[in-house]
């Protein structure tokens, strides 16, 4: 099958722009002859996202293309992490499955830290045998995030054989080292590890790109470090790549990738040096078969109006156009659930504290997954550490969803929550139930509402609840995007109406037990220090 779309085509390699006809044939880019022509539209290569988890957008990954293929995404550098926490080597096969029919190019990688730490419970394990059955596979591209940094620098033998089995298989390494620096961060790219999206301040990511290392630029729901980072377009623009990392429904309905080169265009950053970052880069580091818009490449292109806002007229993937005007041709389809969930509700008086004068406590920062540390004087009611209200000083737990055992509790500031509790059984990244709130009643509620749903996010407001229920594995819906998106707003909306401040209250949240970002945080074992990785106690006098 032959097909020809005339227009004004961005030749990226070249670096120049040319009026022409593009003939497409068998799925391929067959020839492009230069001539003028009548459309005034702009042919160029597809987005890349370089790093996302797909399962953060709450959407199983066939239902994340239909509403990324409108955005001009032609690909995607996927790390299951997350169901493999709950599901093990399951979860990356359904992740797997279920983008088969997708069009969408996912490239998925092999999650390096399952479970992430020793310091929490997960749902399973992968060991580095398994490592090797999956990155022996030709649709795993990659060993995805070494987030067991320590265990890189101390040489942990298991972490080291990962690395190991990666190289023999001559596939990349991904980084995470957040604020990892100096010595030690040149100890931890000489591993082997060639990325990181992690980098908060324009210094780290430029030391780390003196080590050797490719920096991805994130932009995502919750950490937002563009701003930060975007320099390197100018001074480092060979080693840039972009990413969202993390990208809730409601805000993926609005665009994807196609923001960041708009938004970088506005800056004033040359084109051809930011499409190599959204367009090339990802193909190249990560030897991914998806097409340059170069002859003999596979037709995967996309069609804008202008090089300025880059609203995307058509998606092509394989020379199919796969989506236009903001509609994919993917049909709705009904998928399969899978999940791990075993534990029963809770009552009020499990999250009760009775003994301390001073605590530790957790502070959030918007739009960031690093966490500081205060110390406060408690406040006591009846001989009970309660919240304080009136310093945003919260209650927070988690709470095993593998199995029964008692609740992990501390203190959180800056949620900012007035009444009620909002939690989520999206708590990276052994997705264990998070909550966050100012009473235990409301809080508990809120759990028994994950409880009953087998994972989803819950709100409660006196009498007032919401939900949505997440039953593949406790994080990704079985609805479309704009099903998901429109409930998800409501709940974000009513978290702020509570009181909260952040911009992304339950992303926050979600993040408020990883502990391989520092500093202060909360397994289901308790409160964790990033930065000395080893648990802390909560009261301190």
């Amino acid at each position: 099958m032959t097909t020809t779309i005339a227009g004004i085509w961005v030749n990226i390699q070249e670096r120049k722009i040319t009026e022409g006809v593009l003939t497409i044939k068998d799925g391929k880019i067959y020839s492009f002859e230069e001539q003028p022509v009548t459309e005034k539209q702009y042919i160029l290569p597809g987005f890349i996202d370089a790093h996302i988890h797909i399962e953060s957008s709450m959407l199983v990954p066939y239902e994340f293309a239909r509403i990324a293929l409108t955005h001009g995404t032609v690909a995607t550098i996927s790390d299951p992490h997350e169901i493999a926490n709950v599901l093990g080597l399951d979860g990356v096969y359904y992740m797997l499955e279920n983008a088969k029919d997708a069009l969408l190019k996912f490239n998925f990688g092999a999650p390096s830290c399952v479970p992430a730490t020793t310091f929490e419970t997960a749902g399973a394990m992968l060991d580095a045998t398994d490592i090797e059955t999956l990155i022996q596979r030709d649709d795993i591209k990659y060993l995805s995030e070494m987030m067991n940094y320590p265990g890189v620098l101390f040489k942990d033998s298991e972490v080291m054989e990962k690395i190991a089995i990666t190289k023999k298989y001559n596939k990349p390494i991904d980084g995470h080292a957040p604020g990892l620096r100096g010595a030690d961060a040149k100890n931890y790219i000489d591993a082997g590890i060639s990325t990181d999206h992690e980098c908060f301040t324009l210094e780290e990511a430029l030391e780390k790109i003196q080590y050797g290392m490719k920096i991805l630029i994130r932009e995502g729901s919750a950490a937002r470090n563009y701003e930060a980072l975007h320099p390197l377009l100018k001074s480092n623009p060979r080693e840039c790549m972009f990413c969202s990392d993390d990208k809730h429904p409601d805000e993926l309905l609005l665009g994807h990738i196609n923001l960041l080169v708009k938004k970088s265009i506005a800056l004033g950053y040359d084109l051809f040096d930011v499409l190599y970052a959204a367009c090339i880069h990802p193909i190249e580091h990560y030897k991914l078969n998806v097409g340059q818009l170069r002859v003999g490449d596979a037709a995967d292109f996309i069609v804008c109006d202008d090089l300025i806002e880059f609203n995307v007229a058509k998606t092509f993937i394989d020379g199919i156009c796969v989506a236009e005007n903001r509609k994919s041709i993917l049909p709705p389809k009904k998928h399969k659930i899978v999940n791990h969930f075993s534990t029963t509700p809770t009552q009020p008086q499990d999250f009760i504290l009775k003994k301390g004068n001073k605590i530790r406590v957790i502070e959030v920062y918007d739009g960031q997954l690093i966490t500081g540390e205060t110390k406060v004087d408690v406040t006591e009611i009846n001989g009970e550490v309660v919240t304080d209200i009136a310093n945003d000083i919260l209650k927070i737990a988690v709470v095993n969803r593998y199995s029964k055992q008692p609740p992990a509790i501390a203190f959180i500031k800056n949620f900012g929550l007035k009444k009620g509790a909002i939690a989520s059984s999206v708590a990276h990244d052994s997705h264990n139930i998070i909550v966050v709130g100012v009473d235990d009643i409301s809080i508990s509620k809120a759990v028994n509402l994950i409880i009953e749903k087998t994972g989803g996010l819950s709100l409660v407001d006196g009498e007032e609840i919401h939900t949505i229920a997440l039953p593949v594995a406790g994080l990704m819906s079985d609805l479309d995007c704009e099903s998901i998106g429109k409930a998800y707003s409501t709940i974000d909306k009513k978290a702020k109406e509570l009181g909260s401040k952040l911009r992304a209250p339950y992303m926050s949240l979600s993040f408020m037990a990883l502990l391989v970002i520092p500093q202060l945080k909360l397994s289901d074992k308790g409160l964790f220090d990033g930065k000395s990785f080893q648990f802390s106690d909560l009261f301190c006098e």
